[in-house]
């Protein structure tokens, strides 16, 4: 049988040191990182997300707010509040909630934010940083996705990668990331042909797709490490991409949801506000 890989427990070691940098800035007479987290419509997913971001800094000590705009606003309206931000001082970090409603430019609203405040690595700046090798902030969800593969003492390099999903926001940067660390990778999508057979062949599976437990046995290798990065709220409850009770017994190692990519997510997001502010 598979060991699960406790999001929450690797999340810790992180906040620890997150507490002990805001203990520090409190001692000397500093201000706390601030960041604020901005929601357009009513995605399930980011609601969530959200909510997760305001519980981790209250607990770490970090300043939180939140924005919630209705899922008829205009992309000028939502440029406005971003603008408002970027030169609010007291502001170190800004999150913006994706998918945004479908009539509103996702490019445009995104490329409006401060790089020095793009937490998640949202902006043309950090992206082109990130993909070109120089220090940028890496997304939250894809760092914490490595973070989580490398405590399982498994040395990613060399080792055949598959990542279903190619978005912007995890797909694409996961394969980078898994790239730096010299795995092999494979990035699957919608069109890829036999890609049951595919998954079959991957040391480490990733899956971010967000279809409830698309991923069974059959896509595993036996002893593969699987990363489950699906969000799916189903009659209240969040599921996974994949059918974890099926997928346990083949792999060696396997994220839970709730409680594995998630609890990492929120951590890292806390992380890149402290760097933000310093």
């Amino acid at each position: 049988m598979g060991q699960i890989i406790d999001g929450k427990l690797q999340a810790q070691k992180y906040k620890e040191r997150i507490i002990q940098f805001i203990n520090d800035r409190i001692k000397n007479g500093l201000r706390v990182p601030c960041m604020v987290s901005l929601m357009v419509g009513n995605d399930g997913g980011s609601k969530f997300y959200l909510d997760n971001q305001r519980k981790v800094c209250e607990k770490l000590g970090i300043k939180f707010e939140s924005i919630t705009m209705n899922e008829e606003t205009t992309e000028s309206e939502i440029v406005e509040v971003i603008t408002k931000l970027n030169v609010d001082n007291n502001v170190d970090g800004i999150m913006l909630q994706l998918p945004l409603p479908k009539h509103i430019n996702e490019k445009n609203v995104t490329s409006s934010i401060n790089s020095e405040k793009d937490i998640d690595s949202l902006t043309y700046e950090n992206t082109g940083k990130f993909y070109r090798g120089e220090k940028a902030f890496v997304p939250c969800t894809p760092k914490g996705i490595i973070e989580l593969i490398k405590s399982t003492g498994i040395n990613i390099s060399g080792k055949n990668a598959v990542v279903i999903g190619r978005s912007n926001i995890v797909g694409k940067p996961v394969f980078q990331l898994l790239l730096n660390e010299n795995a092999t990778v494979t990035v699957c999508h919608s069109k890829t042909e036999n890609l049951e057979e595919v998954c079959a062949s991957a040391d480490i599976l990733v899956s971010a797709i967000g279809k409830p437990h698309f991923v069974n046995k059959n896509f595993v290798k036996k002893g593969a490490i699987v990363i489950d990065v699906g969000t799916t709220v189903v009659d209240g409850k969040l599921k996974g991409d994949v059918d974890f009770n099926d997928v346990i017994d083949k792999a060696a190692f396997v994220t839970p949801v709730p409680g594995g990519v998630g609890s990492m997510t929120t951590t890292m997001l806390a992380l890149n506000v402290c760097e933000a502010l310093k």
